[in-house]
Parts: C-alpha cells; structure tokens; sequence
C-alpha cells in the first residue's frame, strides 16, 4: 500500500531557497519554545483507545483531502482507506494490534504447499440486502487481480482461482506465500457486490454511486466538494460489531483547518496527516491525542532518472541526511529519524529479532557526524558528480519543504548540488505510475505504508520486477530470497530472510529512509472508542466510536 497524492503542474524552486527554508524550519521551532516543537508529554501510545461506553448519533471527522474515487481497485490513497475501510469488508480483518484475523471467510487452510482454502461465512449481507456468494468472491478477486488493478501485486503469486464448493473458494499459487492472507485483510480481500458494481459500470466509486459492501457503515452521500456521509448499516449481518454511531460525516481541509475544526468543537476528530498539527491540539482542553503502531516511514525514493541510479551517491545522501532535524521541523518531535523503509509495526513476529537487526543498521545516521560526512565526500569522489543537479520534487506542503530541503543541504554538505521542482500534492500519486513525471526528478518524498505485520510484505518491492524499484537495484540473490521468504511459514527463519533482505535494501539504500510516524490521533474528549494504530485504514474504526460517559 502507498499513499496517494494528486496532479497539478510544476514550478521550480532553487537550491539556495530551499536550503534557507530548511534552516528557517528549524530555526521556528528552536526560536518558538518547547509549543511550537510540539512534544507532547503525555500521549499515550498503544492499539486503541479506550472503549466506548455507549452509543452516540454522529460525529465529523476530518482528512486532508477529497477522496480521488471509491472504486480501490483503480486508486486507494489515506483518504478513500479512511473511509472506506468502515463499508467495504475483507475475507480477513486487520485489528487494532495489526494482527490478522478470518473475517467474511470463516477460515483460511493452506491444504498444501501452493493451495489455500477460503470457507466464506453463510450468513454476510450486502448493504443492498442481498447475500454474498462464492461468486461475488471469486469475481472480486479476479478484479483485484487483474493487470493494473491497485492490487494486482497482492496476486503475483496467484497461478489459478476457482469456486470449489457453494461457500468455498480454492486459490492455487505458484509457491507457498506467507503474506498471502494478511494481503486479504487488505483491499486485495475486499468481496464487492457484482451485481451492484456491474449495474454502475465506469460510474462505479463516482460520487453518484452506491457502495457495493458489507460494512458496519454505508454510503450515503457524497457531496462532492463538501462532504461525505456514511451511515449506520441496516440490519448488519454482524450484529455484535454494530456501529455504535448513526452517522459520520467526513469533511476535509488542510493541516490549520483541521486544527481549528477540532478547537471550535466543529468537528470531533482526525488522524493526523501530520504528528506536529498535535501540538497546537494539545493546548486545546476539549481534545485528547493519541498515538498507535504503523508500518509508515517517510523516505526519499529515487527515480530512474538517472543520477541515483549509482548507490554510491544514494548512500552518500543518506549519510549526509540531519534526520534528526526533519523530525523536529516536519513533525514536532513526534517522528522518529529512521533507517529502513517501513517502520516497527511490520514486527508482527519476532519483534526483539527484528529490533536488533535494525539497531545494528549502518548508512542512516540520526544526524550526520563528521566521519559521517567524510565517508559521504569520498563515496561522492568515486562516483563522480553528477553533470546535472539532482533535482528532489517538493509538493509544497510543510513536511516535503522540509524534507526536500534536507536533502538539497546534504547534498551541499558533500559536495553535490541539487534544486527542488515543486508538485503540488495533488500530483504526487503519478511518481508511482508516470515515467515521464519521473524523468524531471531524481527523486520524491513519499509516506509509505504496508497492509500486512511482516517486512517481506515491503522487501518484495526490491524484486527486480517489482514496480516501485525504479533504480533497478539487483541485489545478489535477492529475488530469490524474496520467493523463498515468502514461502517460508516458520517464523524464525522468515525473520532470518526478512533481516537479509533488509541488509540488502538498506545497503544499497534504494530509497532513503528519513523518519518514521506513529499513526496519531484526536478525538474530542466527550467520545472515544476509536483504534490510535494504522488500522484505521483497513479496520471499521467509526463503527467502535461512542460515548465517553455511560
């Protein structure tokens, strides 16, 4: 999974400019006091928040931006998985801990080797009031899987899938895959009413069109330009998981707005986009935060276009980058410099293993110390510089200033010059699919996030046919490695494979990690209920949401 940003065209901005924004972003915090670095004291930190002792009406929740579509298989960013994630349903539930459970299949058996068993529950209903069929199953994974589908990647493995009994669907794989249902707890399992889809054909996941899920919560209007309601599901199947609110309304503005939305009492929550909007929140008596375990990493992720097709220059980048100074000025201290693409909460299993693994990570430094910065110059030395600066695309919203300018003053640092070309965000969710919009950067900012607790599920994307490798990195033995991690149940020795396969990536640095973000939350104090991890992407989170007072 990624996160999905939109188009818009460029403007240029030059490397001096960008250094000085980087120093002013610190210099604000630093001159501004312990508020403006926006350190809370006392946020909690865990899965959930605390349950809900009662039901309640409505409640207005906000994102930072209007969803592109519902139809996920054809884009699925935070703001169609916030949503949506409380009406469509999967054949695996992700929980608040990102542990994985059976959901609308009632149980998952690997029969042999290459052969998974999905037994569907005989008792779900679509909204419409009709009940899901094996067929709706098996139609629905075909869609996920067919070629350009958001999700298509989540069957690579897939060689055949087939109705196998009236509630029983066989999948058959090329080899055993041991992510391959946590990837059904994820958009790849959702099950969609044919019928409903179908009756919409290109109209389906537009503003005018109905939902074609199972959820706790429905569709019920989408206003476009101004909001999005859901409300409660009729006569859920699952009675016991029911909404414990009638209505939710989404709304969405930028970082300020939100803030101000939440401090006015206008609307009663967010996950925050950004960790730093908590501090100015945290003043507010009427608002509580939370923070909760994410796989989410901000990295730099290079391109093919050329000057970082040669690792040494990424590993000096990476060397020369004040990670440090990036999660106070983007993100208030509420991010952690990082040295791995995809954060802790991918640890589902192993977790001292993998913890160790990455405190004995190389190549990242929280900020850079002068051997740092010699062993950068002399990787540049070898290399060469580039005949052309290295250009960094920037959206123009606060975290990719700051980000964007790190990079341009570590590349100063080492005797590299770079210029940032400015994207606003609308844009961004093209890096991954347009090679031409790469070919003007070397590289671009990025929030990435994976649906599954196990890093295999991120390491595949260093295959040398994986479709984010844009460097072309082929690492010795590494898809190999891949495969056979993947096929690899014992957790032991998944984790031994996983810890290779990072070495390998963070070797080579194909992307350069730069900080880590808890998922965060605020909620009005007068409810509660909701998960303060990442789950809320995947995970009915509004349907827990009620009454802090019985």
């Amino acid at each position: 999974m990624k996160r999905n940003d939109r188009f818009k065209p460029f403007a240029r901005t030059g490397v001096i400019a960008g250094a000085a924004a980087f120093t002013l972003a610190i210099s604000a915090c630093n001159a501004a006091g312990p508020q403006a670095q926006s350190t809370p004291t006392d946020v909690s930190f865990g899965p959930t928040t605390s349950e809900a002792a009662g039901p309640i009406d409505s409640f207005t929740w906000m994102i930072t931006q209007e969803p592109a579509t519902f139809d996920l298989d054809k884009d699925s960013g935070t703001a169609e998985n916030t949503i949506m994630s409380n009406v469509c349903e999967r054949l695996m539930k992700l929980q608040p801990d990102l542990t994985t459970t059976p959901h609308l299949a009632e149980s998952a058996e690997w029969t042999s080797d290459t052969t998974v068993v999905f037994t569907l529950r005989k008792d779900v209903t679509f909204h419409d009031g009709t009940p899901m069929t094996a067929d709706d199953v098996l139609w629905s994974m075909q869609r996920h899987a067919a070629k350009g589908a958001d999700e298509s990647d989540e069957y690579a493995n897939v060689t055949d899938m087939a109705k196998t009994g009236e509630n029983q669907i066989t999948v058959t794989l090329k080899q055993r895959d041991a992510i391959f249902l946590q990837a059904m707890a994820g958009n790849g399992g959702i099950v969609l009413n044919r019928k409903v889809v179908e009756a919409q054909g290109a109209n389906f996941g537009s503003p005018s069109a109905p939902d074609a899920c199972s959820g706790p919560l429905k569709l019920e209007k989408w206003s476009a330009g101004s909001n999005i309601t859901l409300t409660k599901a009729a006569d859920y199947w699952d009675a016991d998981n029911a909404s414990l609110t009638s209505a939710v309304t989404f709304r969405w503005a930028d970082d300020n707005a939100i803030v101000n939305a939440l401090t006015s009492g206008e609307a009663q929550g967010a996950y925050l986009d950004s960790p730093a909007t908590a501090g100015p929140l945290q003043k507010s008596d009427k608002v509580q935060i939370a923070q909760g375990p994410s796989t989410n990493v901000w990295s730099l992720i290079a391109t093919e276009r050329g000057a970082l097709n040669d690792e040494r220059i990424r590993q000096a980048l990476s060397l020369a980058l004040n990670r440090q100074g990036v999660a106070q000025a983007a993100f208030g201290g509420l991010a952690k410099p990082w040295k791995t693409p995809v954060g802790p909460g991918a640890w589902g299993y192993e977790e001292p293993t993998f913890s160790s693994a990455y405190e004995a990570l190389t190549g990242a430094p929280t900020q850079p110390s002068e051997e740092d910065l010699k062993k950068a110059k002399k990787l540049v030395q070898e290399a060469g510089v580039p005949a052309e600066p290295i250009v960094v695309a920037n959206s123009g919203d606060s975290i990719r200033n700051v980000i964007s300018s790190a990079l341009v003053e570590a590349a100063q640092k080492i005797g590299l010059t770079a210029e940032i070309v400015t994207i606003p965000r609308q844009q961004y969710g093209d890096f991954y699919s347009d090679a031409s919009l790469r070919a003007q950067a070397d590289l671009f900012s990025d929030e990435y996030y994976i649906s599954k607790n196990d890093p295999v599920g991120f390491y595949k994307n260093g295959a040398s046919t994986a479709r984010v490798n844009f460097v072309k990195f082929i690492g010795e033995g590494y898809d190999n490695k891949v495969k056979e991690a993947q096929a690899t149940t014992d957790d032991a020795a998944r984790a031994k494979l996983a810890i290779e396969l990072e070495k390998q990536w963070t070797d080579a640095v194909v992307w350069i990690p730069v900080a880590h973000t808890p998922a965060t939350i605020a909620m009005a104090k007068d409810i509660t209920g909701a998960p303060s991890s990442a789950s809320f992407l995947y995970y009915p989170w509004a349907a827990d949401v009620g009454s802090s007072k019985k």
